[in-house]
């Protein structure tokens, strides 16, 4: 579970951007999360604190009970990060792309080598393991950027606008990978500004705009507090104003 209290986040050397301004939300196990909202909204801020990347100004995060900023490398270890596929090893095959990340976690030996054929077979990567990924098309890195993100078993997975630049037969991929591992009680935080992929995937959508939550809930309660016809006009409605109706 995810949970963020009254995170703040400023940039700039006179602290003068606010990306993130006192955003509040929790993600469950076993639940699909969406952080929704327009480029500018504070998603990706927001995904680099959780990930301890980034540490906040003000607030509390929490990952599993742990505190990201007291104790960021137990975090570390819960989570897996889907951000795109640009940090895979161009030189290296799919297989040791996938092995060096399983090492960094202190998995080694057959385990680890059984861990990456279960996870290749799942994805759709056997016939590639042996590949380097130089070559690969940009739904193939995918794959192997998930199944680096995967390979130490996490509880957490952050995916940061995972399909931009998929084709229709990736995305569907990633989508069956993402309910398969919400139905093994994972927690995962789905980041995006394209509204069907919210739609399509998650249980839960938080609506961020000008680095503030504006709304928060079901697809059916954001779109009954708006007191619009759908998601998408729910959407337009709340991310014109900095009020929003948090929820």
């Amino acid at each position: 579970m995810i949970i963020v209290d009254g995170v703040q986040k400023a940039f700039g050397k006179a602290r003068e951007i606010q990306a993130v301004r006192e955003v509040t939300f929790e993600a469950n196990d076993g639940e699909i999360t969406g952080l929704l909202g327009p480029n500018g909204a504070g998603k990706t801020t927001m995904l680099r604190i959780i990930a301890t990347l980034v540490l906040p100004d003000a607030g509390h995060v929490e990952v599993g009970g742990v505190d990201v900023v007291r104790d960021r490398y137990a975090v570390r270890t819960r989570i897996g990060v889907l951000s795109d596929a640009r940090g895979l090893y161009p030189r290296l095959t799919a297989r040791e792309n996938v092995r060096y990340f399983g090492e960094l976690h202190g998995l080694s030996g057959r385990a680890l080598e059984a861990r990456i054929d279960t996870l290749f077979a799942t994805l759709g990567l056997t016939a590639l393991a042996d590949r380097r990924t130089a070559g690969f098309s940009q739904g193939e890195k995918m794959k192997v950027a998930i199944g680096r993100a995967l390979v130490h078993d996490p509880d957490t997975i952050l995916l940061d606008e995972p399909t931009n630049g998929l084709d229709i037969m990736s995305v569907r991929t990633l989508r069956d990978e993402l309910r398969r591992l919400r139905g093994e009680g994972k927690c995962l935080l789905f980041s995006s500004h394209v509204m069907q992929e919210v739609a399509a995937l998650c249980d839960r959508i938080v609506v961020l705009a000008h680095g503030r939550v504006v709304a928060s809930g079901t697809a059916d309660e954001i779109v009954a507090r708006a007191g619009t016809r759908g998601l998408e006009d729910a959407f337009v409605a709340l991310i014109g104003s900095d009020e929003g109706l948090a929820a």
